[in-house]
């Protein structure tokens, strides 16, 4: 029964995920399709335990009535029938109706809701541009997702249970004690005014602390984990007292919320009290005047004062509930402005896979700025920029920094949209081409490598996921890698291949850390090749070693290589220099030379192999 129950809703569902709607009830109807039916199922049962509890009440006035003036030895036949359908109703269709409202909401939804719109947010912010993830901390995306799934949760289903058994309760209590005497429905009806107006005064101001202790939560936790992540940084830099301090403005500014927070629960337990006790004094009153006037029966009292009772303690319930839903839409409020953000760049409508080919790259006029408005875009990066590289040409990069790179070969693989101008490879336009089909034709090894908290096996068959374990070795060997792999372990055990990396790979050097990157790419066999700085983390005696596989590793793949230690690209088919966003010169290492010009001055200026900037360049000369 419970299996089935919790199989109604799929957790998992498969449509593409698309950007959830920036409006709250929009937004939450978004993330709620699938789950409708199972909802209104839950009101439905909430409404009719309501319904029957009332009921319940309202017999056992009338009973009371009855008691005071029937015979007891005709009282069971009289009753009888009376007596068995509430029986019914207490001893069957209560526990069905809680039954089957427990069943939907702790087996299907409780578990599978939130994990559905974790599923759906978490598939589509994996989809987002690269620039979102950099302007934001990983924590502070992590809590806005994990805790706006709950937040949307506990919204629609205090709506569908609490809002509909209240409103149920109240209705049929305020029926139920006019059905007696008008003049009883009175204290109940000007409780419920005054508790609409304490709602309607404290809820929102609940609400707005609410949003804004979720967002000092989302803050503090990024700024938690980002202490932890650089935690070598800050050792390195003896900072602790720093971090605690940078950490500690966060907390001061949460705890703040928390302060505002609790003074509002406070007025609110102490306006409502006083409430409920105006409310059952009220009514414990009216109903004796009223009963020793003769106006209502002794059972009307009887029902009265402990319905007045009973609503008095559901009252802090409800306002603890009430305080509950809109301290998640404060909180669904804040991860919209997070989660429901559109993605900077997009597949085209009509955009199809890239079609493999031997690696043709054309760069036409392309022309490139940061910055999303035009009022934020300094002088562009990339000016009018042409480079055609031959299929199985091998071009190096060359340049100080900031001369536009890494920028060339982040439009390459479109983690940004191009101000104007084209991109080509094998002649088709990579902004009509999907991302995903995109970058599976490319290899990319960066200077910053990070990698996966998982094991080295899975490291490396990231590049390849169907990859066998011989060809994840062999990957590993062309790396240089297989030496220091064996030596590996965890903390649970784990060795060799199957030992795990920490985060970002931080149990590995550099260099080790690189090495698993080549052997990653490697593995991908991707007919395009970008080495960013590839060896740069690598010693001497290692880069020497891997040079030849490399060598092999780039055979009849098209290349581009950026180093800042020119003598690592001497050896490739031409050298592009490039300087404020153009290039300035192309040639053969020896060509160049030859030239005199910007590269030669360049590779004349090395100490070490190494680029140097122009200020220590001239205090050298």
């Amino acid at each position: 029964m419970f299996r089935w129950f919790e199989n109604r809703l799929d957790p998992y569902p498969q449509e593409p995920p698309g950007m959830p709607p920036r409006g709250l009830w929009r937004f939450m109807l978004y993330f709620s399709r699938g789950a409708e039916p199972y909802m209104l199922g839950m009101a439905a049962s909430s409404a009719l335990i309501a319904v029957a509890e009332v009921v319940l009440f309202g017999y056992l006035g009338d009973l009371v009535n009855r008691l005071s003036d029937a015979d007891p030895a005709g009282f069971w036949a009289t009753e009888n029938q009376r007596l068995i359908l509430m029986g019914v109703i207490l001893l069957i269709g209560l526990p069905l109706l809680q039954l089957i409202f427990s069943l939907l909401m702790h087996q299907t939804l409780m578990g599978n809701f939130p994990q559905r719109i974790r599923w759906q947010a978490h598939r589509y912010l994996l989809r987002q541009s690269m620039s979102y993830f950099q302007d934001e901390f990983a924590g502070r995306i992590a809590t806005k997702l994990m805790q706006t799934a709950l937040a949307v949760r506990e919204v629609a289903m205090k709506f569908m249970d609490v809002l509909v058994y209240v409103s149920v309760y109240f209705i049929g209590a305020l029926i139920l004690a006019a059905s007696t005497d008008g003049w009883l429905a009175l204290p109940f009806a000007a409780w419920g005014v005054a508790y609409g107006l304490l709602l309607w005064w404290i809820i929102p101001r609940i609400g707005a602390v609410s949003q804004a202790q979720a967002d000092a939560r989302a803050v503090m936790t990024g700024r938690v984990v980002d202490s932890y992540t650089n935690i070598t940084t800050v050792k390195l830099f003896s900072h602790s007292s720093r971090e605690e301090s940078y950490v500690r403005e966060s907390m001061d500014g949460f705890l703040t919320t928390v302060h505002r927070q609790m003074r509002l629960a406070s007025i609110q337990n102490i306006v409502l009290s006083t409430l409920n006790a105006f409310l059952t004094g009220a009514v414990a009153l009216l109903g004796l005047y009223l009963w020793t006037s003769g106006a209502v029966a002794v059972g009307a009292v009887a029902v009265a004062i402990p319905l007045a009772m009973r609503l008095g303690n559901m009252s802090h319930w409800i306002m603890w509930e009430f305080a509950g839903l809109f301290e998640n839409i404060g909180t669904v409020r804040d991860g919209i402005g997070s989660l429901a953000l559109p993605r900077m760049v997009v597949d085209a409508p009509d955009a199809v896979p890239l079609r493999a080919g031997p690696g043709r790259v054309e760069f036409r006029d392309v022309t490139f700025r940061y910055g999303d408005a035009p009022q934020d875009r300094p002088v562009a990066v990339l000016d009018r920029l042409n480079l055609t590289i031959a299929p199985g040409e091998r071009i190096g990069l060359v340049g100080r920094s900031g001369a536009g790179k890494s920028t060339l070969v982040n439009l390459l693989l479109r983690f940004h949209d191009l101000e104007s101008g084209e991109i080509l490879i094998d002649g088709q336009n990579i902004a009509q081409v999907t991302q995903e089909s995109l970058r599976a034709a490319i290899g990319v090894v960066t200077q910053d490598t990070s990698l996966l908290h998982r094991s080295i096996s899975e490291n490396i068959a990231y590049g390849r996921p169907d990859a066998s374990d011989e060809q994840i070795a062999q990957a590993a060997r062309m790396a240089e890698a297989d030496g220091f792999i064996p030596q590996l372990s965890d903390h649970k055990g784990r060795q060799g291949f199957d030992a795990h990396v920490g985060e970002r790979g931080v149990k590995l050097s550099g260099g080790q850390r690189q090495r698993i990157a080549i052997a990653r790419v490697a593995l991908k066999d991707a007919p395009i090749l970008v080495l960013d700085e590839a060896t740069s983390a690598l010693d001497s005696e290692v880069e020497a070693a891997i040079q030849s596989q490399l060598t092999r590793l780039m055979a009849s793949k098209t290349v581009i290589a950026i180093a800042h230690r020119l003598s690592t690209i001497a050896a490739m088919d031409r050298l592009v220099v490039m300087d404020a966003g153009r290039i300035v010169e192309i040639g053969s290492h020896a060509e160049l030379l030859a030239r005199d010009g910007i590269y030669a001055r360049l590779w004349s200026r090395q100490s070490g192999g190494f680029l140097l900037s122009d200020t220590v360049a001239d205090a050298a000369e």
